[in-house]
């Protein structure tokens, strides 16, 4: 099967020999996830799992940004009809651990800011490489939301438990350059670089030991999948209950207003 043959509205994949790019591809949005792109999402790493001619994967983002997180009126549907957030949640785990049962290595292009879920999913590549003008961060805490879709688990993995808790607890973003100092992810380069990087260890691994290369990530992946499994159920239903809060809410609407929210703890 090729992924060309599957239909999909905001993904766009393109290929170099074995390797092949998919391209989150809502750049008028700076990339945010709406209930389409996350049903997308919700497929897109079995399907790239089951691609007959590749070996190995870019993930990037169209345009800026590589994924701004959750777009805000899909946000605030699930505010105004709770539903949204609940039929959302198997979608959640099949990106998840769509992602970590993935074998073939995946290689994040991060082109431009990370946010939220967008964050998670670059964290969640098995190697993360970055324009000297991309940022990352995990900001649900800033509109008064649970960092329940991965957040919680991959950051501490990376960067231990005090500094993960100092980033997601703020809703902080960190530049590129602090992001690889903390070890967040693997390199910065200038933007007229990254291709160059990004492509060079693609080409890299697409020469190496197919077997080798996609069972050696299996094996490293095991700790991190049972971590998942045991945390991944609870950060969801946290985040659905502060679905529920009149803090998120006062934080949607400060973030369209381009105001500092003020929350209650309500």
């Amino acid at each position: 099967m090729r992924i060309e043959d599957q239909p999909y509205r905001t993904i766009k994949f393109s290929r170099e020999g074995r390797i092949l790019t998919a391209s989150i591809s809502r750049p008028d949005a700076m990339n945010a996830v709406n209930g389409e792109l996350h049903e997308e999402l919700s497929r897109l790493f079995r399907d790239l799992a089951d691609d007959s001619d590749s070996d190995v994967l870019v993930l990037t983002g169209e345009g800026k940004a590589f994924c701004a997180g959750g777009d805000l009126v899909w946000l605030q549907a699930a505010i105004d009809d709770p539903e949204v957030f609940l039929n959302t949640a198997s979608e959640a785990k099949r990106i998840l651990f769509g992602q970590l049962d993935l074998e073939k290595p995946l290689i994040c292009r991060l082109n431009g800011a990370a946010a939220g879920l967008g964050a998670s999913i670059a964290l969640f590549c098995d190697v993360i490489i970055a324009s000297s003008n991309a940022s990352i961060g995990d900001p649900h805490v800033s509109v008064g939301f649970v960092a329940g879709d991965g957040g919680a688990i991959i950051w501490p993995q990376l960067v231990g438990y005090a500094r993960a808790k100092e980033y997601l607890l703020t809703g902080k973003m960190a530049k590129a350059e602090e992001a690889e100092r903390i070890g967040l992810i693997n390199k910065v380069v200038a933007p007229e670089a990254l291709d160059a990087a990004v492509y060079g260890l693609a080409r890299e691994l697409a020469a190496g030991a197919t077997k080798a290369i996609r069972w050696t990530k299996v094996v490293t992946n095991l700790p991190l999948k049972a971590i998942a499994h045991t945390i991944f159920d609870t950060g969801l239903a946290y985040e659905n209950l502060s679905n529920l809060t009149a803090d998120h809410q006062e934080g949607l609407n400060a973030f369209r207003e381009r105001r500092k929210p003020v929350f209650t703890g309500r």
